[in-house]
Parts: structure tokens; sequence; C-alpha cells
């Protein structure tokens, strides 16, 4: 199928968040008088919303959704405290970014985050052309691997599942793309790559330089206007 779009996931994604989310979960916890075991909840909760994840995190399935929203907000200021002074792009993601604009697809962006961490990752990352949409965790919609925020992306864009392809570095966004109908890349940034693999994946690469050096774009059937 000719591709017509990217969705890419942001955290871990498109930026190096991973180490810094993962820390602010310890911190927020700490506060909170929680003993967790941080890497069985990030294995539990990376690519859910907000809200589920608080709802995870204390166990309580029907906690009020303003509570877990004001925990989410403490949980979202701590991580971006933590990131703001050491900010990195995932490498190769902005020089990525742009071939496959110059090329013509649409490019969307689908995370669990919410909008102030999109707009703190915006603006650090410069980028010269915002993408064309942006679906986030905080939209209403379920989180992964539930497929509806990748699908939603792919109806603002114009554009139907079979021709998307999902850029992701977690095994919940992996799953949710298959769930999706769409194909999608393993960005091993945070997860080992036999963990981001299926029949839908066509490729798992530590980031974006190795897809820009073996030309995954220009080796891609990409459907031209």
């Amino acid at each position: 199928m000719p591709v017509q779009a990217l969705i890419f996931d942001m955290d871990g994604t498109m930026i190096d968040s991973m180490p810094s989310h993962k820390h602010s979960w310890v911190e927020f916890a700490r506060r909170k008088g929680l003993e967790v075991d941080i890497d069985d909840l990030m294995r539990r909760t990376t690519g859910r919303t907000g809200l589920e994840c608080m709802r995870d995190l204390f166990g309580q399935a029907d906690m009020d959704e303003a509570q877990a929203m004001a925990h989410v907000h403490e949980k979202e200021t701590v991580y971006r405290e933590l990131f703001q002074p050491i900010f990195a792009e995932v490498a190769g993601f902005k020089a990525f970014f742009e071939m496959a604009l110059g090329l013509g697809l649409k490019l969307g962006v689908g995370t669990a985050g919410d909008r102030q961490n999109q707009a703190f990752a915006y603006t650090h990352l410069k980028m010269p052309v915002a993408p064309l949409t942006t679906v986030g965790g905080d939209e209403g919609l379920p989180g992964k691997p539930d497929p509806a925020i990748f699908l939603e992306a792919a109806r603002r864009m114009g554009v139907s599942p079979a021709h998307c392809i999902v850029f992701e570095d977690a095994p919940l966004g992996i799953e949710a793309a298959r769930r999706a109908g769409m194909r999608a890349v393993g960005i091993a940034s945070s997860h080992h790559p036999d963990e981001l693999t299926g029949p839908h994946v066509l490729a798992v690469v530590p980031d974006y330089r190795a897809l820009i050096a073996s030309q995954f774009l220009e080796n891609t059937h990409v459907a031209t206007s």
C-alpha cells in the first residue's frame, strides 16, 4: 500500500524524554508515600493517558477525574522541570521529519501526552513546520494499546489507516498501530528491539539516523500527487 502519512508518538519517539519521565514517577511516588516498582509501572503505563496512569498507580479504577488530573499536573510539572535542562530530540528526528515533508507526506502526532507536554516539546524542538495534527491523551480518547489516538490522527489528516506508518518506542504503541490497521516502525530508544516487533513492523532502529542511512523513505512506496 502506498504511504500517504506518518504518525509519530512523542515521548521516546520524537524526544528523548523517557528517562526524565521515569525519574518524575519516582519523585511523584515519593511525595505521595507510595512504594512503586518503577520498571513495572513504566511497562504497564507507557502509552496510556495520564488519567489511566493515575488510576492504575493508586489502584483506584473509579478515582474522580478531577483528582486524577490534579495528580497528572503535579507529576508532569516535575517531568518538565527535570527534562528542560537536558532536553534532546531522538537523534535525527527533525532531519527525518523534514525529509518526509519534502516527499509530500502528511505528518501527524499521536501521543498520550497532554497539551502542556505537547507545547513544551514543540517549543524546545523548534520545528520549522508544525505537524498537520496532534492528537493527545487529554482529549477523552482511551490510551494505547487502544488504537483510538492513531485512528483519530489519520481521520484528521484525511488518510486511511492502511496508508499510514506509525513511529513508536513502546510495545503498547506498537500494538495500538496493529489494532489500527497501520504499519509501524519501532524506535528502540527506551525498549529492547525484541519488544517492538510484529508482522506489521517494517523496521526497528535505535534512532532516525539509521532510517536516514538506510534510505528508508526513499525505499518506501510513497504516494505522490
